[in-house]
């Protein structure tokens, strides 16, 4: 009886855990202002709560009686995500080979807030491993975003496909004709498309046109590759255009990633 007694208060512990956990890290997320001395280190403390906190369900789960046929489906499906993420990391790991002009820092995906899935993403590494805010973030795919809040270890990466209108980012578009500049400033989520705006109405912009960071501005470097077009769309008085761009990154499935910290001299 005391053992049971035991088991349940270190079950109703560790629940408590993970919705504290989850509570700081969710209302971090939730809001654009900087986070204070206080929040920072919450932050970081809850972060490592989250990845201890499981290996205690793995000893619990053993002594359940599942079914096995449940049993089976479950493990199978486990098996699935193990060998996206081994991919993920894979890619990742091969991506630093190409990256040889930059010092980089690769990082897992914490956590992401279900209420701001398209907005940010939380990761492993903070100023602790020389992360600042800024700092541009990529995959194999290309660019996805860029450090908006950073403790000491972890930080919040607000992704291109966040509807802002602080999260602009100037690109390039490559045409039969040269290249043109536009900014991207928003994403079609029903589509699956970032939204580019700003390309003047005579430029001739074609389905397939590439599009990179054109480097303007000095906050991402040139040449990061975001997608393709897919499709063009006149406003309505005939001065401007509204690209669609189809990028090879699936946002809804990000493990790791790569921060760019600074070129090597």
């Amino acid at each position: 009886m005391y053992r049971k007694h035991r088991k349940k208060k270190k079950i109703i512990i560790i629940l408590i855990a993970i919705f504290l956990s989850f509570f700081i890290l969710f209302y971090s997320l939730s809001s654009n202002r900087q986070l204070t001395i206080v929040e920072s280190i919450l932050k970081d403390g809850a972060m490592l709560v989250l990845k201890g906190v499981m290996l205690p369900f793995t000893s619990l789960n053993a002594d359940k009686d599942v079914n096995q046929t449940e049993s089976y489906l479950i493990q199978k499906n486990l098996n699935v995500h193990l060998e996206e993420e081994i991919e993920q990391l894979k890619e990742t790991l091969s991506l630093n080979q190409t990256l040889t002009g930059y010092d980089v820092v690769n990082a897992t995906v914490i956590t992401r807030n279900k209420a701001y899935w398209y907005q940010t993403l939380t990761i492993d590494k903070g100023s602790k491993d020389g992360l600042r805010k800024n700092m541009v973030v990529i995959t194999k795919n290309g660019l996805i975003g860029k450090l908006q809040k950073v403790t000491a270890y972890s930080s919040e990466v607000k992704l291109i496909t966040a509807n802002d209108v602080n999260n602009k980012v100037s690109v390039s578009i490559a045409t039969t004709t040269g290249e043109t500049t536009a900014l991207l400033s928003g994403y079609d989520k029903e589509n699956n498309l970032v939204l580019i705006s700003g390309v003047d109405s005579l430029v001739d912009i074609q389905e397939g046109d590439i599009v990179t960071t054109s480097g303007l501005g000095g906050m991402f470097p040139r040449g990061i590759y975001i997608g393709e077009v897919k499709t063009i769309t006149n406003d309505k008085y005939g001065l401007s255009k509204t690209l669609g761009v189809s990028t090879n990154q699936n946002f809804n499935n990000i493990h790791y990633v790569t921060v760019l910290k600074e070129e090597k001299n």
